[in-house]
């Protein structure tokens, strides 16, 4: 037992040394990765503005000016919502936009039937958590000597809830095939993913994720490769700024950690 766990020291120790030395950047980068797909959603919404209109009134049969506005919503939204995050401005009312804008995704779409995507939806869900649990920690280091009244308990839960929602997008990249890789590849995934949740190792795992996450999504979702005029590739572009958003959800766990609310958060108190 004691070779494995040299090494899991080792590796430890490597990976704090890569954060250290993109601590500056590392938040930064969490967040550009985060807004990445409502980024592109909105701006899709401009450079598909009449497609986007026709589509939602042949869907819901609602009428122009109604398609128009739930266009419009989309653009304004997303895009002034990623702007008040990377600016760190309102951070709390930025993710109630951008949350009020996968609410409404999830119903104008019909992603509520559709098991894979609402998944997703979870996990960008459990990013913008993840965001809002920053913008608090944010806070309370403005007024790090002022006596604060117990802990901060909505962030932590925050951050709990932050991990758990980000593990659906990992149940969506399992797949069942009888392939040496594929197996290897669930397990692995797998077993980071259950760290991640619990709070245990958690900076590691959530690293590892990160390369794992980034490797699968431009092997899997190299949408660049695919002629424009190919549905295919709208859906994988769709994918891509998903995962990526995702991967920024654990960047952001690698940033703050896992919080009290984990098993790391407990070793500390020991």
């Amino acid at each position: 037992m004691s070779i494995p766990n040299e090494y899991i020291a080792k590796t430890e120790d490597v990976a704090e040394k890569v954060i250290k030395r993109g601590k500056n950047v590392l938040p930064t980068v969490a967040r550009l990765c985060l807004i990445a797909t409502f980024f592109e959603d909105g701006l899709r919404m401009y450079f598909q503005w009449n497609e986007q209109r026709e589509y939602m009134d042949m869907s819901w049969g609602c009428g122009k000016f109604l398609a128009t506005v739930f266009v419009l919503v989309n653009l304004l939204g997303q895009l002034g919502g990623c702007g008040m995050v990377m600016a760190r401005f309102k951070v709390d009312i930025a993710v109630g936009l951008l949350f009020f804008i996968v609410v409404l995704q999830t119903v104008a779409y019909s992603i509520l039937w559709d098991f894979q995507f609402l998944l997703r939806n979870f996990a960008l869900i459990g990013a913008l958590l993840l965001v809002l649990a920053e913008a608090r920690i944010e806070g309370r280091s403005l007024f790090a000597g002022v006596p604060s009244m117990g802990e901060n308990k909505p962030k932590n839960f925050m951050q709990l809830a932050g991990r758990i929602l980000l593990a659906f997008m990992f149940i969506t990249l399992i797949r069942f095939e009888l392939s040496v890789w594929q197996v290897i590849q669930d397990i692995i995934g797998s077993i980071l993913m259950v760290l991640v949740v619990l709070g245990y190792k958690t900076k590691l795992s959530a690293l590892i994720l990160v390369a794992l996450l980034t490797v699968l999504n431009l092997y899997h979702n190299a949408w660049w490769t695919i002629p424009s005029y190919k549905p295919l590739r709208d859906f994988l572009k769709y994918d891509f700024f998903q995962t990526l958003s995702v991967i920024g959800g654990l960047l952001m766990i690698v940033s703050l950690g896992p919080g009290d609310v984990s098993v790391d958060g407990h070793k500390k108190k020991w």
